[in-house]
């Protein structure tokens, strides 16, 4: 066999304004294919992406060409596997468990996301990415994880900082230079918190991993804190301002959603439809064969959720936003070990609270221009403004 074809003409920033006609092309084309902009082997098919993340033996997520270690300065748990990987996430699992947010946080995310609404007016043009996707996304957060004090403008800077600099494949100083400075920021924070849950301890994911009593490092707690900020507001803050978007633009959808309250069906289709996290790499531990080529120990392999999300083999125009699909074997939230501890989160924030009460609020509420809403990112994705009219 040989190696995989190698594509010297796809740029990073081409990814970043819009993958999809590339990935349908790559699908078809080229499945495999080493990308020469990004230094990796791209995965496009959704059986290869799901084989690589489901075998973390023979693909490590501790790639150490990753720029994520850069950005964090510190080895994070998204970059272990095995026991090292397995202690530090249940460190902090029982933040995310079903049963602690419906007994302890469910009505506090209800009661964020009223407060929220309360702030709009009808009438107005609104862009809701900017006043409500964003910063409800980090006060529900800042009560998960633990962080009070923290305002929501401090959340989102700093997860933005940390998903730009975990982005920059191509390694460009400057947004290093950014995210140095909200590391020290956000260490000086957590510290301040930490002291504050050892005197009185609850179940944010801070408290319960500086009270447990086998402890892991201090490192290790404050880089994993990080790592939720990093992906704990855009991820649900993308999603919403999707769902919103795909339900916007499909009125007839919306109004079979609505009589059926199907915003879960609706929010599983949101994140199949455009990925908030696009793109995962993986390290090849031993020479192996994908999509009959050669992948070569020491190769660097980039599962493209974004793609295998839209695979022809399995979604009937893939590229559409459809909520009441008959099957829906997306790979938004990953596969394997490293699935994303938050997809429940997620879930209830956006797809049972956050949505419906946004549609409850303004049932009227309209998306003049679709045309004007601009959407940005090769490794997360999502709008990046959303302006709707209030009815």
């Amino acid at each position: 066999m040989a190696l995989a074809p190698i594509d010297k003409d796809v740029r990073l920033d081409q990814l970043t304004l819009d993958p999809y006609p590339i990935y349908r092309r790559m699908r078809a084309e080229t499945p495999v294919v080493r990308v020469e902009s990004a230094n990796r082997t791209f995965l496009t098919k959704a059986a290869d992406t799901k084989r690589v993340k489901d075998d973390p033996d023979l693909f490590s997520s501790d790639d150490p060409h990753t720029p994520m270690q850069r950005a964090f300065n510190a080895h994070t748990l998204m970059r272990k596997d095995g026991d090292e990987h397995r202690r530090e996430r249940m460190a902090m699992q029982k933040a995310y468990t079903p049963k602690v947010i419906k007994s302890n946080w469910a009505q506090v995310y209800r009661d964020i996301t009223a407060t929220y609404l309360d702030r709009l007016k009808r009438g107005e043009t609104v862009d809701l990415y900017k006043e409500i996707c964003g910063p409800v996304s980090a006060r529900i957060l800042i009560h998960v994880l633990g962080l009070e004090g923290a305002t929501d403008e401090q959340m989102m800077r700093w997860s933005q900082n940390l998903i730009d600099g975990a982005g920059n494949f191509g390694w460009d100083p400057e947004p290093f230079v950014v995210t140095d400075r909200a590391n020290a920021e956000m260490d000086a924070h957590i510290e301040a918190c930490a002291a504050r849950h050892k005197a009185e301890p609850n179940d944010s994911a801070l408290s319960l991993m500086v009270n447990a009593a086998d402890p892991i490092p201090w490192s290790q707690i404050a880089a994993n804190i990080k790592i939720a900020i990093g992906g704990g507001i855009n991820e649900p803050r993308d999603a919403m301002a999707t769902i919103i978007y795909g339900l916007l633009t499909n009125p007839d959808q919306l109004e079979e959603v609505r009589r059926q309250e199907a915003w879960g069906a609706a929010f599983e289709e949101g994140v199949r439809w455009v990925a908030p996290i696009q793109a995962s790499s993986r390290l090849v531990m031993e020479d192996t064969e994908i999509g009959g080529y050669d992948i070569p120990k020491g190769d660097v392999v980039m599962t493209i959720q974004a793609s295998a999300n839209r695979d022809e083999e399995l979604f009937e125009d893939g590229e559409s936003f459809q909520v009441f699909r008959p099957k829906n074997l997306h790979q938004a939230f990953g596969s394997g070990p490293h699935h994303c501890a938050g997809a429940h989160i997620a879930r209830r924030t956006v797809g049972e609270i956050m949505i419906p009460a946004l549609f409850e609020r303004f049932p009227d509420m309209t998306l003049p221009d679709p045309s004007a809403v601009m959407w940005r990112g090769f490794g997360f994705r999502g709008p990046i403004n959303l302006p709707v009219v209030l009815n």
